[in-house]
């Protein structure tokens, strides 16, 4: 086998507690401690990856980067170095999900080269370890899967959940993780653990569930837009909207597929400039 294509998914956290920061004298100094139920959707990116002489990257469905400042070459440079391989790869990186939008598109992606670099080249490296140098997300998605992740995001532990269907609703605005973070900081509003015996019987009984997302204190007054998108989602007739991530994609929890299937193509006719889409777990059982 000489080449693979790998799907990389999108991620909703159903719930984000931003806990604080990691002391000076701990690995990962500065960091943000997180607490978070992440879940793999069945939407996402596709990479192609071809063994070749060198490394090189060509992205297809929107205009990035192709070298060191793509997350996926470093990713792909990473695998490469820590493996001490002389060969290279082609990788070519369909892009679907929109762009600084906290559903790990980037995360994901990089994973996946990861994953696909491993199972073309073999060397046997710690993946892991390589996931948790590029961003706290990309760990997650190296087995991708339902999970409370904590620390800055390298500590994850599998969680059994019903199946969920959701609309996310991507208002057009890119939000960075960086300024989402400061803008915590700036307001000093860390969170305490969510609450998951909680959030799971909510998930069981389709009820509302009882998560908060700490990010949307600095984020929603700074993009109102934002803050419509949540409002248009609760109207729907979808229950307990929330931002995923550090934004700017928001979610909101469907009945069934079909449900969620039917309320995104309504909104879509509403708002066809948008980026509005069906999403339920992804290799759910």
């Amino acid at each position: 086998m000489n080449s693979l294509k790998v799907f990389a998914p999108a991620k909703i956290n159903l719930g984000l507690s931003v806990l604080g920061v990691v002391p000076a004298d701990q690995p990962y100094a500065g960091y943000h401690q997180l607490h978070t139920l992440m879940l793999p959707l069945d939407v996402g990116d596709d990479i192609q990856v071809t063994l070749a002489p060198v490394l090189s990257l060509r992205v297809e469905g929107t205009d990035l980067p192709t070298d060191s400042r793509n997350l996926v070459y470093r990713a792909a440079r990473a695998y490469l170095d820590a493996g001490q391989i002389s060969g290279g790869a082609e990788i070519v990186l369909t892009k679907r999900l929109p762009l600084a939008s906290g559903l790990g598109g980037g995360s994901s992606d990089a994973a996946s080269a990861l994953l696909a670099l491993e199972r073309l080249y073999g060397a046997g490296l710690d993946l892991p370890a390589l996931a948790v140098q590029l961003g706290a997300d990309v760990p997650f998605f190296l087995h991708p899967g339902p999970a409370l992740v904590q620390g800055i995001g390298e500590r994850r532990t599998p969680v059994a959940l019903p199946p969920v269907h959701t609309v996310l609703f991507n208002p057009g605005t890119a939000v960075s993780a960086a300024d989402a973070y400061r803008w915590l900081g700036d307001s000093a509003q860390f969170t305490s653990p969510l609450d998951l015996p909680g959030i799971l019987a909510a998930l069981e009984g389709q009820h509302p569930l009882p998560y908060l997302n700490a990010l949307e204190t600095g984020v929603l007054p700074r993009h109102p837009e934002i803050a419509a998108a949540l409002a248009e989602l609760a109207a729907a007739g979808l229950h307990s909207p929330l931002m995923s991530g550090s934004g700017s994609t928001c979610f909101a929890v469907a009945h069934s597929r079909e449900h969620a299937e039917e309320v995104a193509g309504t909104l879509r006719r509403r708002y066809p400039d948008r980026w509005i889409q069906a999403g339920s777990w992804w290799g759910a059982p």
